[in-house]
């Protein structure tokens, strides 16, 4: 059944990934973005997905966006949580500012958006959550004390909200991804990835961003409403639990 999905972060990378899987899935899709317009108004015109422009950070602009995107779209039943920054440092040089930042985005922009949907989730009686998570919230990261804090963070949210959603026919999971080849990795010294981070990855490469959409896809189905409170961790084997 066709229903109303909305991606956080859903014009780039990960996110325009799992955006496109959701259209191809036969789902009505919109993806959000905080800043990089040209990408996004390219996006939308090569995939023909409707794009909103709001910081995930700000929760007025989220209550915002959701009653926009629901007045023109209809009902949100699927919410990926997928926007997230980077501001990487060492603990001892990591500043307050790079520290809120990423809890802002990371952390606090699932609650902003999974609040205003989940009132509507409830009524219908159903609803599909998906966090993005991260590798490095389940096992840290060096350099990452912000990023793995909030990715961690993002877990128990899944495990907590789980449980409320489950007799109302709403399921929240979480996706853990490896390193996946995107702008994000790419940024990374190419010799490092090769070197350092290909490695670590038993199946010795990245991910790709597809790879992810995948998972997504199979979490938000009607198939999957037995999985609720979980974690897909797609890896490539670097950390199994």
């Amino acid at each position: 059944m066709a229903r109303v999905a909305l991606v956080t972060g859903g014009t780039r990378g990960i996110g325009a990934a799992i955006s496109l899987a959701l259209k191809a899935a036969g789902h009505r899709v919109v993806a959000t973005y905080a800043g990089n317009d040209e990408a996004a108004q390219r996006f939308r015109a090569e995939s023909g997905i409707p794009v909103y422009k709001w910081s995930v950070a700000d929760y007025d602009a989220c209550v915002a966006g959701v009653k926009t995107v629901e007045a023109e779209v209809g009902p949100i039943d699927i919410l990926v949580n997928n926007a997230g920054i980077t501001r990487d440092a060492w603990f001892h040089k990591m500043t307050k500012q790079q520290w809120d930042e990423v809890i802002r985005t990371n952390l606090d922009g699932i609650f902003n958006m999974t609040h205003p949907v989940w009132p509507g989730m409830r009524e219908r009686k159903y609803g599909r959550v998906v966090v993005i998570s991260s590798v490095n919230g389940q096992k840290g990261q060096f350099g990452q004390a912000n990023y793995s804090a909030a990715k961690a963070g993002d877990l128990g949210f899944v495990k907590a909200l789980a449980q409320e959603g489950a007799k109302l026919g709403i399921t929240v999971n979480a996706v853990c991804p490896g390193y996946i080849d995107t702008d994000m990795v790419r940024v990374v010294d190419p010799r490092i990835v090769a070197e350092k981070i290909v490695p670590q990855i038993p199946v010795g490469r990245l991910g790709t961003a597809e790879e992810i959409a995948r998972c997504v896809v199979f979490l938000v189905s009607e198939e999957a409403g037995f999985i609720t409170g979980s974690t897909l961790s797609a890896n490539g084997g670097m950390y199994m639990i």
